[in-house]
């Protein structure tokens, strides 16, 4: 059971001129990435409340409290290592991603502390296991641990904030997977099904993306979730990383690998959001997209094209020559690559052939679908064998040699079993963790004031 008392107004309020006034004051310098910080920058005091601010109580969780102090240091890590800069109008988003994530942490730290009495076992991770996390995400920043959280003290955060934080995720994610991973059965039958929908789908194009999931369930509502997302994508466009990003507010198991999903297919994710990838660009970021969940934010990274498709891997000789040259200069570039060519080999002995002609530079024009082809290269893809080479073709560049070192269908890539099997288990356990998460929310009393 939920009780929501009075709101945080008044802490929202000298949040925003510490956080934001903090934010200005780093902005006045080069703002140096993390691992890159000078080690002359004042630290704060590891456990003193935030500037303008008495603690008291901003939540409590079944009679356990969460300070105004927890509140502010948890945003003031959400903004160090998100990568998002506190505004007046995000700073809403940050207090209530705080205050959620604060909130359900307390939910697990209770649940694990009664199943270790239960069960008379321990669950919760130790300092050594904390101490390898924050050596791992300071070595990904080209850090040392101790540089790390200097990085977090010069900025306001208390060690202890960061602590907190990896141990509720790692005791958490190593109870779930105790308790159901070794139920969870992902069968035969399932991956081979999945495998049959992969190859019927494999002439559709397949998409390598970053995905982030803004849970409405978790951030009270698909309003919240909403506005959430749309203030984040703001933020990526400005600049803020995707993976820092993901890693702090998306929902998702992906979370943790910076909402890397890699290759998918059609099928596997929301028809609202297939829908916009099949529009996408690689490079481009979505705009929020509304799922019965929640609220996705997409970067593709890739698109590959489906299995209909031909690819070739080329290369190229090649003699710089403007559309403005002489009938003479012309003739000479054509005889120069006509000498060349019966020195070509195969495409290994490419570069070291022409780099014994003086004007030609040779290159690897790498992997393309025909169709996307220019089309003089594109009728030499076509017809020439793998292994062979072009006469000279003549662009606006210039004269080329062109050999085709290899060629495929797009579906000739085989859909790896191992893999299929780990995000089966992945989405499975995902559901039964946010299913858990639910039910402590709904049977607990939490009063925010």
């Amino acid at each position: 059971m939920k009780r929501y008392l009075s709101g945080t107004a008044a802490l929202v309020a000298v949040l925003a001129c510490t956080l934001i006034a903090t934010s200005t004051a780093t902005a006045q310098q080069p703002e140096a990435p993390v691992g890159t910080a000078p080690a002359d920058a004042p630290a704060a005091p590891p456990r003193a409340a935030p500037t303008g601010i008495s603690e008291s109580v901003a939540a409590v969780v079944n009679d356990d409290i969460v300070s105004t102090y927890d509140l502010a240091q948890r945003m003031r890590l959400l903004v160090a290592t998100s990568g998002v800069q506190p505004t007046d109008e995000n700073l809403a988003q940050f207090q209530r991603e705080a205050l959620v994530s604060l909130v359900d942490e307390r939910l697990q730290f209770q649940e694990l502390r009664r199943v270790e009495k239960e069960q008379k076992i321990d669950l919760l991770a130790d300092d050594a296991e904390i101490g390898e996390e924050i050596a791992g995400m300071a070595q990904q920043n080209n850090m040392s641990g101790d540089q790390f959280l200097t990085f977090l003290s010069q900025r306001g955060i208390g060690p202890d904030t960061l602590q907190n934080q990896l141990r509720a995720q790692i005791s958490w994610g190593r109870w779930i997977r105790g308790r159901y991973g070794s139920r969870l059965r992902v069968g035969d039958d399932q991956i081979a099904a999945t495998q049959a929908r992969l190859a019927a789908e494999a002439t559709k194009p397949q998409y390598n993306i970053g995905e982030v999931l803004i849970d409405a369930g978790r951030v009270g509502g698909m309003p919240q979730a909403m506005q959430g997302a749309q203030q984040l994508v703001g933020q990526l466009q400005q600049g803020a990383p995707f993976p820092a990003v993901a890693r702090q507010f998306s929902s998702l198991p992906t979370a943790a690998a910076g909402g890397d999903a890699g290759w998918i297919s059609a099928g596997e994710m929301p028809t609202e959001v297939e829908s916009v990838l099949e529009q996408m660009r690689p490079g481009q970021l979505s705009q929020p997209i509304p799922v019965k969940d929640g609220v996705y934010i997409l970067y593709l990274k890739e698109k590959r094209a489906g299995g209909a498709a031909t690819l070739v891997n080329l290369k190229q000789a090649a003699v710089a020559l403007a559309q403005s040259a002489t009938p003479a200069d012309e003739e000479a570039g054509r005889a120069k690559l006509a000498a060349l060519k019966p020195a070509i080999k195969d495409c290994a002995t490419m570069e070291a052939a022409a780099g014994k002609v003086a004007g030609v530079v040779a290159g690897d024009l790498g992997e393309a679908e025909v169709a996307d082809l220019a089309p003089q290269f594109r009728d030499a893809a076509e017809k020439l064998k793998v292994g062979e080479v072009s006469d000279p073709i003549r662009t606006q560049a210039g004269l080329h040699l062109v050999a085709v070192c290899g060629r495929r269908t797009a579906s000739d890539a085989q859909v790896d079993k191992q893999q299929i099997e780990q995000r089966l288990f992945g989405q499975q356990l995902s559901m039964i963790a946010r299913r858990y998460m639910r039910d402590l929310r709904n049977s607990a009393t939490i009063e925010t004031r």
